[in-house]
């Protein structure tokens, strides 16, 4: 594997990215699309370890700052505005990779929703959806879905501690009662907004698509939330990590990553 630096435009910015060479001249590649302000390195480096893995596994690997983000000029467009940038990146890499036949783009968080608002327009053979962000806004609520609350207090309610601290007065009980009251809340019947434009640019994409869940992170959970949850797509491992951080995880994503390109 080698490492290489690429620079092209986008509506009038100049774009950095990052292209991996496999050794063996792969021809599926992988397009890494940052989320939120997130450089191409990922948090912890863990897009350019993931790269350099992925790379050495037989799959070039490009990686990019969006416009007003990291090494790349221009204003940042947030997630939302974001389809030239993916649609630049996308060109440059198979430029710089020509012969890159298929191309799997994976994103976390916002690029996740990104790819699934625009992939319908795009050169893309699969997508790999990590996390997806589902909140109209770049901030997320202060309040934990249903889901994780229910899951927070089934796990109190099987802890013979907690059970004693209810019965000896420990629990304030007006805050459990609110908390029990979040738990029983259901989700909508109809989602709205991006929730809404996620499905429907989903839909229209034809190609392969994996959605990765990390289960303890709150993202996933709200995800899950408005998500039909007997979609066959979706995959979970066990992780509170919004990034697949610990050990794991990180091999899982790995794992469910190559599977993808072999699948495209």
């Amino acid at each position: 594997m080698n490492r290489r630096h690429v620079t092209f435009a986008c509506e009038g910015a100049t774009l950095i990215g990052t292209l991996d060479i496999a050794a063996a001249s792969g021809q599926t590649g992988i397009l890494i699309v940052s989320g939120g302000n997130e450089l191409r390195s990922g948090a912890w480096s863990g897009q350019a370890q993931l790269a350099a893995r992925l790379a050495d596994a037989g799959f070039p690997t490009f990686r990019y700052d969006r416009r007003g983000v990291g090494d790349s000029t221009g204003e940042n467009p947030t997630f939302r505005h974001s389809a030239p940038d993916i649609a630049a990146a996308l060109a440059a890499f198979r430029a710089a990779a020509p012969h890159v036949s298929r191309v799997v783009a994976f994103g976390n968080c916002d690029a996740a929703a990104a790819l699934m608002l625009f992939a319908p327009g795009l050169s893309l053979d699969g997508l790999v959806l990590a996390n997806p962000w589902t909140i109209d806004g770049e901030e997320a609520p202060q309040t934990m879905p249903a889901s994780a609350i229910r899951s927070r207090y089934m796990a109190k309610l099987t802890n013979p501690r907690e059970v004693w601290r209810l019965l000896t007065g420990g629990v304030n009980l007006a805050k459990l009662v609110k908390g029990l009251r979040s738990a029983a809340t259901t989700a909508g019947s109809a989602p709205e907004g991006l929730v809404a434009e996620m499905q429907t640019g989903l839909a229209a994409f034809d190609g392969t698509v994996a959605i990765l869940l990390a289960s303890g992170d709150r993202t996933a959970q709200m995800f899950a939330e408005c998500w039909d949850a007997g979609d066959p797509r979706i995959a979970r491992v066990e992780s509170a990590s919004h990034s697949f951080s610990d050990g794991v995880a990180r091999e899982w994503l790995f794992a469910r990553l190559v599977e993808a390109m072999r699948a495209a």
